[in-house]
């Protein structure tokens, strides 16, 4: 296996995975995952390997932002399809179980929605992705400690979100 085929295994599951966080929609993130890729196989020799995976979600985060654009121009709004993100199951979740973690995420869901980019992404990255602080420096172009800043301003207003959300659901 060459190089490059090493590193698109090595990645592509990060890059669907903030592809479908970001859109909603497993089709539309399948679809900016390989675009992405064919990107990075044309300027493969022009990209630091150690910095690829930052690379490689900046042209996603990007890539996903076309994507909304396009789809605003379409309808004027962006739907949720909440069925395309289907969540990692225990071996045998009990029912009760199943219902509250789908609640849960569909209210992480759309809290998550209410935060504001570039609060969004960094979120997005720290807590669901697992990326390290300096790799979200790299991903999404910016200092380290605005990236920290972000994280920490991000994680406030999803928690409000997640507040006023829950508060609704419970009215």
């Amino acid at each position: 296996m060459d190089s490059f085929e090493q590193q698109v295994h090595q990645y592509q599951d990060r890059v669907y995975g903030f592809a479908c966080y970001f859109l909603k929609n497993e089709t539309a993130a399948k679809d900016v995952t390989q675009d992405v890729f064919i990107k990075y196989w044309e300027h493969y020799d022009d990209i630091d390997q150690d910095r690829a995976i930052g690379w490689l979600l900046r042209v996603t985060k990007n890539a996903c932002i076309d994507v909304i654009r396009k789809r605003k121009t379409r309808r004027k709004s962006v739907t949720v399809d909440s069925e395309s993100l289907d969540r990692a199951e225990s071996i045998t979740p009990s029912p009760h179980a199943e219902a509250e973690s789908s609640d849960f995420q569909e209210h992480l869901d759309r809290a998550l929605d209410e935060v504001d980019e570039p609060y969004r992404s960094v979120v997005i990255l720290r807590e669901i992705q697992n990326l390290k602080y300096k790799e979200i420096a790299e991903a999404l172009d910016m200092p380290i400690n605005t990236v920290k800043v972000y994280i920490h301003r991000g994680r406030k207003k999803l928690r409000k979100q997640l507040a006023e959300v829950l508060d609704h659901e419970t009215a």
